[in-house]
């Protein structure tokens, strides 16, 4: 029969929402054939954070070689850093029949949107402003002028809310993660996605 193809899972939204967070819960137990597609980044490991396992982390130049060879499904430059997804990657495991997980910028699901219109778009909010200013600060690896500037951005982004499929506030992770993974556990459910295998299925009758 047939392989079913893969689901391109974007999880998106402001900066300091906990986008990491979630993503790192949603793959302590996953319970779906879901692959976390590693972003490449600029900008400088913090503490705790592994080369390979939370993102790429490329020096500017390499990172704009990346770019003039088209090796980049998407990419942005965020608060003087770029950040993007290695494309070949993508494309090999969706083939694969295997769900691919990006969590990514608002401004690269916009170019992910345009290119792979039938990926599934999760909008991560934060449940309010004051709640995001506090975990960004928390963070304790921000400027009071950062802050400021990732706050300012933030707003911007939450007003971009209309290109995507779904929203799931961010209170608790472990509340976020069970609505992600029921989100992914529909679609699959989706008639069009599978209806070639009925075809199939009454053709053999």
């Amino acid at each position: 029969m047939e392989k079913e193809k893969g689901l391109l899972i974007v999880l998106s939204g402001p900066s300091g929402v906990g986008k990491g967070t979630v993503r790192k819960e949603i793959f302590s137990n996953p319970e779906r054939n879901l692959v976390y597609s590693i972003s490449a980044t600029s900008r400088p490991k913090r503490p705790g954070e592994v080369d390979g396992v939370d993102y790429f982390f490329k020096t500017r130049e390499q990172f704009e070689e990346m770019i003039e060879r088209g090796e980049l499904l998407e990419y942005t430059e965020y608060v003087g850093n770029y950040y993007g997804t290695p494309l070949e990657y993508v494309k090999k495991t969706l083939e694969e029949g295997k769900d691919v997980f990006l969590e990514i910028e608002v401004e690269g699901a916009k170019q992910v949107r345009e290119k792979f219109p039938d990926g599934i778009f999760i909008f991560l909010i934060p449940p309010s402003l004051k709640e995001l200013e506090k975990r960004i600060k928390n963070r304790g690896t921000e400027s009071d002028e950062t802050i400021k500037n990732r706050m300012e951005v933030a707003k911007e982004e939450l007003k971009m809310m209309g290109l995507y499929d779904y929203v799931v506030e961010n209170d608790e992770v472990k509340e976020a993660c069970r609505k992600i993974k029921a989100i992914i556990e529909a679609e699959h459910c989706r008639r069009f996605r599978i209806q070639n295998k009925l075809e199939k299925l009454l053709g053999g009758c």
